[in-house]
């Protein structure tokens, strides 16, 4: 979420100034509240909604509710995430269907806000759910709005209704009133009409909008904003809702590096939840609205269950049992390998995904030194090879490598290295296959992975010997692994100090996560 970057890190920087107080005074809260209302107005949130915001959490954190915690910093970031979820309006809110089919989902929002965009992606994803939807080409004004919503109706694969040429030509409640006729007609189960926009909120445009509302009676109203635009999204928003009305937001350009905070108030200050958040410029990237994901998010608590969903989609239940079974039995090959390469590309940018885990908001200028690039050049050397040079690395000689460097364009270097690569990960993930801890260097032990039994078992008949301890007799190889056994014995926790929340990776496994695709 580089759109709110900054609030997330001015946000950690505050929380993490609390971990080293056993007990807070009232100077204390004030003073993080102070930092928050800071963060927040430099984030270009709404006024209104700063001063409920921290007059909430100032009266929360001053009760008895952090008094009487065991630990209160970690109690008064539970209640920031909380009321941080109440401003993003509470509770997920999903498109409402009609009774009887078609459903019809108005688009509004600024010219430039990204309406034609989204409706592409909204149709792409209401395809993958089975439905049948239309797109109807209502923005008449625009020069080539029509063909831009033709081009993204191709790529989404869905089909068109555009009887009108556009660029100043044709009547938009006339064209919206009949696409709805005609999706009833050729059994289209959901209508996107795609209105027009302006550079600034104007009476003409407000009168268009309502006219085509009037005309279709839409199920759904849904209004694009530009989380990019600052305080003037509030006042749009209102001039929308008063001229027009929507029944939901949808926030775009998530993925931009702007402040972006005044997006956050759209839906405490108008009462209208906001239902998808668009996080690219792929048509995938578009996501349901989760508010408690978005608030942890924020305070860089990671998104765990928004990384699931993705995996899940994008990785084939049955070939992921055959995979587990090819790793047990030391039959993973690189074709695997690449098949893998290939699904997890599925799921969309690397960066994003790894920035979905807790605590990765401090490892920003590792992120951005991922270069993604390293797994088209992995996927070029393996395609490369011949059938045979894939199930078996064992047979490549120095001239087998050098006709593969040479066919993807790399050095014989370049291949060496995957070749090694590709063996590490093979026996870390055959490890873990078969219930083991991987040995993953930067990393200690990792508490619970080991097999089953198996300490255990290595305890009985040993007296006077610690069963957790090391029994080389390499004095630096025992230092070394009881080093080891210690980190794995150390509780855990957040950037802020939560509970049992999962910590933040270090560089160095970062740099492993990098070396198993790209160049070390």
């Amino acid at each position: 979420m580089a759109t709110f970057g900054t609030l997330s890190d001015r946000l950690t920087e505050t929380f993490r100034n609390l971990r080293t107080k056993g007990k807070l005074t009232a100077a204390d809260v004030d003073g993080t509240v102070r930092e928050i209302r800071r963060a927040l107005l430099d984030a270009d949130v709404a006024l209104v909604v700063v001063k409920d915001f921290t007059a909430r959490v100032r009266e929360r954190a001053l009760g008895d509710e952090v008094n009487k915690a065991l630990n209160p910093a970690q109690q008064v970031v539970q209640i920031v995430n909380e009321e941080l979820v109440q401003i993003l309006g509470g509770e997920q809110r999903r498109l409402q269907f009609a009774k009887t089919a078609p459903t019809v989902i108005m688009l509004a929002g600024l010219q430039g806000s990204g309406k034609t965009t989204f409706a592409g992606k909204l149709a792409k994803q209401l395809e993958g759910e089975g439905h049948t939807p239309l797109l109807v080409a209502a923005d008449l004004q625009r020069p080539n709005a029509v063909n831009q919503l033709q081009v993204v109706a191709e790529q989404a694969g869905a089909t068109i209704y555009a009887p009108e040429p556009g660029n100043g030509v044709g009547d938009p409640v006339r064209v919206s009133r009949d696409g709805v006729e005609y999706a009833r007609r050729q059994q289209h189960d959901v209508v996107i009409i795609d209105t027009a926009g302006r550079l600034g909120v104007d009476a003409e445009l407000m009168k268009q909008a309502a006219d085509i509302r009037k005309a279709v009676t839409p199920d759904e109203v849904l209004f694009v904003i530009d989380a990019m635009i600052g305080q003037d999204a509030v006042n749009t928003a209102k001039a929308f809702q008063e001229g027009v009305d929507f029944t939901g937001v949808v926030l775009s350009k998530l993925d931009g590096d702007a402040r972006g905070g005044a997006a956050l108030s759209v839906a405490s200050v108008t009462g209208r939840p906001i239902i998808f958040a668009s996080t690219g410029e792929r048509l995938e990237d578009l996501e349901p609205f989760h508010p408690d994901r978005m608030a942890s998010r924020i305070l860089d608590l990671g998104d765990i269950l928004t990384l699931i969903e993705q995996a899940q989609q994008a990785f084939d239940e049955e070939e992921a049992m055959k995979m587990a079974e090819k790793l047990a039995t030391e039959a993973f090959t690189l074709e695997d390998f690449l098949d893998q390469l290939q699904q997890m590309k599925k799921m969309g940018s690397m960066k994003k995904m790894l920035g979905m885990l807790p605590g990765m908001g401090q490892m920003k200028q590792q992120l951005e030194d991922f270069d993604e690039r390293e797994i088209d050049r992995t996927e070029a050397i393996i395609r490369s090879m011949t059938p045979g040079e894939r199930r078996n690395p064992k047979v490549l000689n120095g001239s087998r490598r050098l006709r593969i460097a040479r066919g993807a364009g790399m050095t014989v270097t370049d291949v060496n290295q995957l070749v090694q690569r590709f063996e590490q990960a093979a026996k870390m993930m055959k490890t873990v296959a078969r219930g083991g801890t991987p040995n993953i260097p930067g990393m200690g032990a990792v508490p619970g992975m080991g097999r089953p039994g198996a300490s255990s078992k290595r305890g009985k008949g040993k007296k006077g010997k610690s069963s957790g301890g090391s029994r080389s007799g390499n004095p630096a190889k025992r230092a070394a692994e009881n080093a080891g056994i210690t980190s794995s014995a150390a509780p855990t926790g957040s950037g802020f100090g939560l509970g049992n929340a999962p910590q933040a990776p270090s560089e160095a496994d970062l740099a492993e996560i990098q070396k198993l695709f790209g160049k070390g």
